[in-house]
């Protein structure tokens, strides 16, 4: 085979973009993967903090429940490669795994360095010839049965050698696989490369907005909170007012907003009601395991106790220090007024506020810090059963490139998997029935 002349060639060494690489190498095919940033892997290192929040063990039907826009795309490919499938892999390269709350998988060592370093390892074990430093800046559609794709350098070379044009790099291939990413994190490489090759090629690219990102949120609210973190709350999404959707679990404050599991989990319907110029606003509810009757009677028998406190000291049992203050003033209630004199007003006014305190949501995070990007190419132009475009045959999609997201606990990283296996697998048998 001549120079730079593969079966396949993969575009992004993601997570999908290496095990594309590698499942296609297994079955025989002489890969070649591009990778625009010096080393394979950047985002995948900082993905669940550093942890690498590999999968979730949710069965199937309530695993594609957390996928949106349309989560049936996705069926086919956890049919082949799914979570169970993915671990046994894993533990394949001697990366043990363990189970967490809401049933999030983790490599035992807390670190994702040694998913990417076994990952990398597998690839270049199954003879995939990885090329890091390079960026891909066209794609031409296949003649004569063969891809022409041009990169350029981007790493890796010396300082006068990156203060001149570089010289591009030129290869073919039978079979192309574009998993470059999303756009959110561009330090690591995913600044959106493959939306604008996908588009040059006529594929549809939905409209790119960030998911799972923190929220900005109206006036000195947040900023005064900022670091208090509520677990065990529940969180409603209203929409001019109206509830939209609503996650129960942990939220933190920041300078800025809010952020934290439930808020990223709510942030995409956020952000597109956002952009349609709805009103949109966060209702907590601080006490979610108490209804508006059982909280009432709290009420009276924490006074029938303490009918001497302050209403500050009283406020102690039922919040968090940080958030009294605030509490105080947003009531009416004076801060000093013994616990016995406060009226039946007043103790409703508590009552409401404990159950609905709301905050203005006026903007998000920059996509920059997005966790994954929502929108990509239309998943409508792509064969679910095989990752193949529809438009053109020999070309493939795996991974956050394509439009499909979901909520935080592993579930994206396994779509990344479970894509980059079966387009690997894909683009062999492509190949082989030629």
């Amino acid at each position: 085979m001549a120079k730079n002349s593969f079966d396949v060639l993969v575009i992004g060494a993601g997570p999908a973009g290496l095990m594309a690489a590698g499942q296609a190498a297994s079955s025989g095919a002489q890969v070649v993967l591009l990778e625009k940033m010096d080393r394979p892997g950047r985002k995948l290192h900082i993905t669940g903090k550093g942890r690498c929040n590999l999968t979730n063990i949710e069965e199937l039907d309530g695993f594609l429940q957390h996928f949106q826009p349309d989560s049936r795309f996705l069926r086919h490919a956890f049919h082949q490669f799914f979570s169970q499938e993915l671990l046994s892999f894993f533990e394949s390269l001697e990366v043990s795994t363990i189970v967490e709350r809401g049933g999030r998988v983790f490599p035992a060592s807390s670190d994702a360095g040694q998913v990417v370093d076994a990952l990398i390892r597998w690839a270049d074990h199954q003879g995939v010839n990885i090329r890091a430093g390079l960026a891909v800046k066209e794609i031409n559609p296949a003649e004569a049965g063969r891809w022409k794709v041009r990169a350029l350098a981007t790493a890796g070379t010396s300082r006068q050698q990156r203060s001149s044009v570089p010289a591009p790099s030129d290869f073919g291939a039978q079979v192309v696989i574009l998993a470059t990413g999303g756009s959110s994190y561009p330090g690591t490489g995913s600044t959106g490369d493959g939306y604008r090759l996908a588009a040059a090629l006529g594929h549809e690219i939905t409209p790119l907005r960030p998911a799972l990102i923190p929220l900005d949120t109206a006036g000195d609210i947040a900023p005064r909170l900022e670091g208090l973190s509520l677990r065990n709350v529940s969180l409603n999404l209203l929409v001019d007012d109206r509830k939209a959707a609503q996650e129960f679990g942990e939220m933190l404050f920041t300078h800025f907003g809010v952020s934290g599991p439930i808020v990223l989990t709510l942030s995409l319907q956020a952000v597109d009601a956002l952009r349609a110029g709805r009103r949109v606003s966060l209702s907590i509810d601080l006490k979610p395991a108490l209804d508006q009757e059982t909280l009432k009677a709290r009420l009276l028998r924490e006074i029938d106790a303490h009918g001497k406190r302050q209403y500050r000291t009283l406020l102690v049992s039922l919040l968090p220090r940080s958030l009294i203050p605030l509490c105080i003033e947003q009531t009416g209630i004076p801060a000093d007024k013994p616990a016995h004199q406060i009226t039946s007003a007043e103790r409703k006014r508590l009552r409401l506020w404990l159950k609905d305190f709301r905050l203005t949501v006026t903007g998000h995070r920059p996509m920059a810090q997005a966790i994954v990007t929502a929108g990509g190419i239309s998943t409508g132009q792509v064969d679910p059963t095989s990752m193949q475009s529809r438009l053109h045959p020999g070309l493939f999609f795996a991974g956050e490139v394509l439009d499909i997201n979901a909520d935080t606990g592993g579930y994206n990283l396994q779509a990344a998997f479970s894509t980059g296996w079966l387009a690997g697998q894909s683009a062999y048998r492509y190949i082989a029935d030629r």
